[in-house]
C-alpha cells in the first residue's frame, strides 16, 4: 500500500520544474520606474513574477536612468519601511494611552481628596498598611451592621 502524502509530494515536486519565460521591455522598464519611485521592492518584483534578484538588476542595469546617469538609488526593503511605520504608530498609541491613563489618574486623585474633604475621612492610606476594620477614628461604625 503507497501512503497518499508521497505522491502528492511527489506531484507538487515535478509540478515546480524549471520553465523559462520573457517579459517584455516595456514590462521591465515599467517595473523599474517603479523601483525608481519606490513604488514597489526588488524582493515584491523577485517574489510576484518568480524572477531572480539577479534578473531585476539586470533589468536595473538595462533600463534604469538614475543607472545611465550613474547616480546611486538607496533602495530601503519596503518590509523595513512598512515595520518602522508600524512601530511609530504603535509607539502613537501606546503614548495616548499612556496620556489617557495620566488623566484617570489624576481624576481620581482630585476624587479622592474632594471626598476626604467632604465626609472627613482619610481614603488614602499608607503603603503597605492595614485596611481599616470599618470603624472610623470616631468610633462611629461605617461598615456592615
Amino acid at each position: 500500500m503507497v501512503n497518499s502524502m508521497s505522491k502528492v509530494s511527489y506531484f507538487d515536486f515535478e509540478s515546480k520544474s524549471q520553465f523559462k519565460r520573457t517579459f517584455s521591455d516595456e514590462f521591465k522598464k515599467r517595473k523599474i520606474r517603479e523601483l525608481e519611485r519606490n513604488i514597489t521592492s526588488i524582493p515584491d518584483i523577485c517574489k510576484t513574477y518568480s524572477v531572480s534578484r539577479s534578473s531585476v538588476y539586470k533589468w536595473i542595469y538595462k533600463y534604469s536612468v538614475m543607472a545611465k546617469k550613474q547616480v546611486k538609488q538607496v533602495v530601503e526593503a519596503k518590509s523595513d519601511t512598512q515595520r518602522i511605520k508600524a512601530l511609530e504608530e504603535r509607539i502613537k498609541e501606546l503614548e495616548r494611552i499612556v496620556g489617557q491613563k495620566q488623566l484617570l489618574l489624576e481624576f481620581q486623585d482630585k476624587m479622592i481628596e474632594i471626598a476626604e474633604a467632604d465626609y472627613g475621612v482619610d481614603i488614602k492610606t499608607k503603603v503597605g498598611s492595614k485596611l481599616s476594620s470599618g470603624i472610623t477614628s470616631t468610633g462611629k461604625n461605617i461598615g456592615k451592621s
